[in-house]
């Protein structure tokens, strides 16, 4: 495993698309750099279409409504006209400009028709720091770090925006469930190989794929990280990842972020 870190992912996926084709080099794709990247910076090293041929899908990482405990609101129904009751007033923290939790809230407050205002943060360890303290009002994000803190009533989770509820809270109501049938946004996670590489290949590792996700401890490892499996066929990847990139091409023009 060779961990090529940085540019949010981008550095890794260029490396990837430039080894050979021959099955050797599997590339753990991510919506950092098979969809945010391409839709924040108008060039690329390599196209997250073309450059890469989908192996499979391996799971997703919905965003969850989260908000800390002295929010007078129990639903996302009653934090929604609280906000619009307050607009600019109302804040979300993310990890940085055009960061993942910033589109996350972006694409929150057009679905919503709210005005949260953003706070960017150079991490993310003092964003829950501060949901504690109530300098920040709300998150919208992965489940995975704040999971004991909804579970002790420290931090109240509103609604998850995905179409089912979360395997192991499945107490928490989908967006549509809750009223905004409009918002689902989740982090995607899967294999790819390099363009070119035989589909005979492609296809023995999505094979392999499959196979394990099936497996309970491997459903396990993945939902106590807040994740949810979702296997597929090499195709179902493939489309998965093309309506991603539209997804994030449209909430990116509209907010109007470009990163040089």
């Amino acid at each position: 495993v060779e961990n090529r870190g940085g540019a949010g992912g981008v550095i890794g996926a260029e490396a990837a698309a430039k080894s050979p084709a021959d099955g050797y080099t599997i590339f753990f794709g991510t919506t950092g750099a098979l969809a945010s990247q391409p839709a924040l910076q108008p060039k690329l090293p390599y196209d997250p279409i073309q450059s890469f041929a989908p192996i499979g899908a391996l799971a997703s990482a919905p965003v969850v409504v989260i908000v800390n405990s002295s929010m007078p609101v129990s639903t996302l129904k009653e934090f929604i006209e609280y906000a619009r009751a307050r607009p600019g007033k109302i804040n979300y923290g993310s990890a940085g400009i055009g960061h993942f939790l910033h589109v996350a809230g972006e694409a929150f407050n057009v679905a919503a028709d709210v005005k949260l205002f953003h706070v960017p943060y150079k991490g993310t360890s003092q964003i829950i720091a501060d949901l504690f303290g109530e300098r920040l009002d709300v998150m919208i994000d992965t489940i995975v770090a704040y999971t004991e803190h909804v579970r002790t009533g420290k931090l109240k989770a509103l609604a998850v925006g995905n179409r089912t509820r979360l395997s192991r809270m499945p107490d928490i109501p989908t967006t549509a469930e809750a009223g905004l049938p409009g918002f689902e946004f989740a982090s995607y996670f899967g294999l790819l190989a390099p363009a070119g590489t035989p589909g005979n290949i492609v296809r023995r590792l999505n094979t392999e794929v499959v196979k394990a996700l099936g497996t309970p401890e491997i459903n396990d490892a993945v939902a106590k990280m807040g994740w949810e499996p979702i296997p597929g066929t090499p195709a179902q990847y493939a489309t998965l990842i093309a309506d991603d990139s539209a997804k994030w091409r449209r909430i990116v023009s509209r907010i109007g972020i470009k990163l040089e």
